[in-house]
């Protein structure tokens, strides 16, 4: 089993920016061998995927609403998956969750499918005020 705990959330003006964190913990648990990812939801709305970093090679995928404002990155000396959001909008008020797979291909996990992730945070509350 992996446990997720976000961090990092918090009230932040428009255009400011906000880093957040996730940490991974499990027994026998290689966080270096696991896909992770960043969602959201909005009140109201469904939840939606921000991007993932896809564990082989580091690369990283966006969601078109982030892209170019939101970098994730990921350290795995501290089991953490982080995301950098700059530029934030009101738009981007959600709770923020991580998620985790090691079952997925890229192309499932790239595409943002919920079904692609096994595991998930609790989230924390990102709140941009205009």
């Amino acid at each position: 089993q992996v446990q997720l705990v976000e961090s990092g959330g918090g009230l932040v003006q428009t255009g400011g920016s906000l880093r957040l964190s996730c940490a991974a913990s499990g027994h026998t648990f290689s966080f270096s061998t696991y896909t992770m990812a960043w969602f959201r939801q909005a009140p109201g709305n469904e939840r939606e995927f921000v991007g993932m970093n896809w564990w082989s090679d580091d690369s990283t995928y966006y969601a078109d609403s982030v892209k170019g404002r939101f970098t994730i990155s990921r350290d795995n000396a501290k089991n953490t998956v982080y995301v950098q959001m700059n530029s934030l909008k009101s738009e981007d008020t959600a709770v923020y969750y991580c998620a985790a797979t090691r079952r997925s291909g890229r192309m499932a996990a790239a595409q943002g499918r919920e079904d692609a992730y096994d595991y998930w945070g609790q989230g924390t509350q990102v709140t941009v005020s205009s």
